[in-house]
């Protein structure tokens, strides 16, 4: 049964309105999405001026984004408990600042001439992404949960917002030969500011209700946070939809890393055309992720899912094989919009049982990370011998792993009908209480509550 109307009043939070704080920290969050976006695009669309500047390969940036991709697997294996035992206001703090002084190390990289601290700011910005992206989809899980609707895409269209804007800049930088390090250092500071005033509010504020734990249990503690984050690498499900998320960022990462070069390199197209042609891409996933709420409502996850994945695929074929550029940004946009709802309905299945999200997110994104790793490399070598355009065809193989397995994302109230909480424990922030509870067999529809009180 698809998430219909009934199902959303099931899910609706026992308030009737919403409280303003939920409102708050969904209207940051969606700016929080935007930003980063626009600061990856803004970056990436630059990548051929990087390239230039320091006389790479192609398949010396594939081994370049390699080495970022690995530091964000490091770091998201440990994100799910970082979350658990410090909150979500602290890792995004963490990963806020790191991520503006990679940016910064990006830009001087190429303006040096030195590969090594390009490659320190790129290791240092994939792991700010990885420690930061595992609280934010948490707690975009949560507060749609708190509203009873889908809105978890909405996050992702204000990433994807976000990087039409990036990519915009980038072109139009590119267009005024403005050099990476101005551009690079001036979008870190916007950032960092951005960032540091918006957390506090982003982050949803203490549960207005106290959960208790059958008799006998021991009471939560986040010590336990760490263990019961890695327990979701046992679950079936949850390893299932990590390969989904993972065929979806291979396919999302391959066009945020090689679509502006693939245009360069293909069509004998300006670095600035290049940077535009990857907006197409961008805007056509903001498009998908937009109209998407309303298409999962109304029809579900799985049958969204599965149409998602065959448009991209066929949008993925068109731009490897066309012979104009023209016919190429058709499948661009094609491609665009197959790929937007992949990765948030990944991340909202992942994150379904809010008590185990964050640890179950962490997983979810460490199959992500892999995509990561094993794209640049295999892509950069297969480019040079039939071009990056031929090689961005390779992705097919994992479109189409994903379509088979879109049956893994249906909810876990129409697997078995449970009610999950909508209420979590007093004296923890909804990230974090994620991973922290020692629930090894007992669900949470099983847990006693008593009448809502008022946060501490």
């Amino acid at each position: 049964m698809p998430y219909s109307r009934a199902t959303a009043a099931r899910t609706r939070p026992r308030d009737a309105h919403l409280a303003p704080e939920v409102l708050r920290a969904r209207h940051l969050l969606l700016g929080l999405y935007g930003l980063l976006g626009l600061t990856v695009s803004s970056w990436l669309a630059r990548l051929p001026s990087v390239r230039s500047a320091l006389d790479l390969t192609t398949g010396q940036i594939g081994t370049i984004l390699l080495v970022g991709a690995l530091g964000s697997l490091m770091t998201v294996l440990v994100a799910g408990g970082a979350v658990a035992r410090w909150g979500s206001r602290a890792v995004l703090t963490t990963a806020a600042v790191v991520f503006s002084v990679a940016t910064v190390l990006m830009g001087l990289g190429p303006t040096l001439g030195s590969v090594a601290v390009l490659v320190a700011g790129i290791f240092g910005m994939s792991m700010s992404f990885a420690l930061g992206n595992v609280p934010m989809n948490v707690e975009a899980a949560v507060v749609e949960r708190r509203m009873g609707r889908t809105v978890v895409p909405q996050f992702h269209a204000a990433f994807s917002v976000g990087s039409v804007v990036g990519s915009l800049i980038g072109a139009a930088t590119a267009w005024g030969q403005v050099p990476v390090l101005v551009q690079f250092s001036a979008v870190a500071l916007v950032a960092l500011v951005w960032r540091l005033l918006a957390i506090p509010g982003a982050v949803l504020p203490l549960a207005r209700a106290v959960t208790h734990l059958p008799p006998g249990a021991p009471a939560p503690t986040r010590g336990a946070g760490l263990r019961t984050a890695l327990s979701a690498w046992r679950e079936r499900r949850t390893l299932l939809i990590g390969v989904v998320v993972m065929t979806a960022a291979l396919s999302e990462g391959s066009a945020n890393n090689w679509l502006a070069i693939a245009v360069v390199d293909g069509f004998a197209e300006t670095e600035a055309v290049g940077a535009l042609v990857f907006g197409v891409f961008v805007a056509s996933m903001t498009v998908s992720r937009l109209a998407g709420t309303r298409l999962i409502d109304r029809f579900g996850r799985v049958p969204v899912l599965a149409g998602s994945g065959v448009v991209s695929l066929l949008g993925l074929a068109l731009f490897g094989l066309a012979p104009s550029l023209p016919l190429a940004a058709v499948g661009v946009a094609a491609w665009g919009l197959g790929a937007g709802l992949a990765v948030p309905i990944g991340m909202a299945a992942a994150s379904d049982d809010p008590l185990r999200a964050a640890g179950r997110v962490a997983v979810v994104s460490a199959f992500a990370s892999v995509a990561s790793i094993s794209a640049p490399p295999v892509l950069g070598m297969v480019a040079e011998a039939v071009g990056i355009r031929q090689a961005l065809l390779f992705i097919c193989v994992g479109m189409v792993v994903s379509i088979v397995l879109s049956g893994r994302v249906q909810r876990l109230e129409e697997i078995d009908g449970r009610t999950l909480p909508d209420t979590l424990p007093e004296g923890l922030d909804a990230a974090a209480v994620t991973p922290s509870l020692p629930f090894e067999g007992t669900h949470p529809a099983e847990l006693r509550r008593e009448p809502a009180v008022a946060a501490r």
